[in-house]
């Protein structure tokens, strides 16, 4: 679901290429995409959700538009669904004062790793009102999935982007410092620290504005070992927001998408 058919149809779309290459490489067979395909409903009506048992949100990392899709999500679906947040960074408990009390107890964080179609980890963050029914059908479904759920303390960016974003903070400050170029970070990242992709890469995939949105958020709750750099935000005052865009910290025309 998304507020633009366009917006929903370029998400199928994108999921079919990923699936697409998962055939080429032998990890899926064609009958094998194509029902997954075929499983995905579109729509831009959230009323439409009404019957779902669950409710996964990854809108925005902006406090004001998640709340408006709760209130909405909280009108249509019914009592006994879970909603869920994406959210990388902001309280659970906070969030879910967009929903009436009795939803509250069904409200949780779901921090997907991404990209989430690959990586195993999801953060599963209950809120202060979060029933614990709710954590433990969420940890249920996750494993069923073969995920790695880890239950995270409600806390501003929970436990994995505390890590992450002191980490690349650390990571510009060494390329705006002249100690070596962004490709050699990135070398060190593959070949000294055994990750598998350099993070400049990686933050590129997951888009430099959220990063910084994020930044912001840890910032603001945590001080000066957050402070956003001067490198990101000279990018995304550029516009150069990552692959989705065709140019962040690295150039990717065939990825080229104006939408941004």
């Amino acid at each position: 679901a998304d507020r633009e058919e366009s917006i929903v149809i370029h998400g199928k779309d994108r999921q079919a290429a990923l699936l697409n290459k998962q055939v080429s490489r032998g990890k899926l067979t064609e009958g094998e995409r194509d029902g997954i395909l075929n499983r995905i409903q579109l729509t831009c009506d959230l009323s439409r959700l009404s019957d779902c048992d669950l409710v996964v949100e990854a809108v925005l990392e902006i406090p004001e538009v998640k709340s408006e899709v709760y209130r909405q999500l909280d009108a249509s679906c019914k009592p006994a669904c879970i909603l869920a947040s994406n959210t990388s960074s902001i309280s659970i408990t906070k969030l879910a004062a967009a929903v009436t009390r009795t939803r509250a107890g069904n409200f949780i964080g779901t921090h997907f790793n991404s990209p989430a179609g690959i990586m195993k980890l999801v953060e599963v963050v209950p809120g202060i009102l979060t029933e614990e029914k709710t954590t433990d059908a969420v940890f249920a479904l996750l494993q069923s999935i073969e995920k790695e759920p880890v239950r995270v303390k409600d806390v501003t960016g929970f436990a994995l982007n505390r890590l992450f974003h002191v980490f690349t903070a650390e990571a510009c400050r060494l390329v705006e410092e002249g100690v070596c170029s962004l490709e050699d970070v990135d070398k060190i990242c593959l070949h000294g620290l055994g990750h598998p992709m350099g993070v400049f890469k990686l933050l590129d995939i997951l888009g430099n504005d959220l990063n910084l949105r994020v930044d912001t958020i840890l910032y603001e709750a945590y001080g000066e070992r957050f402070r956003p750099g001067a490198f990101m935000q000279r990018l995304v005052d550029a516009g150069l927001y990552g692959k989705k865009v065709g140019e962040g910290f690295y150039k990717y025309p065939e990825s080229r998408d104006d939408r941004s």
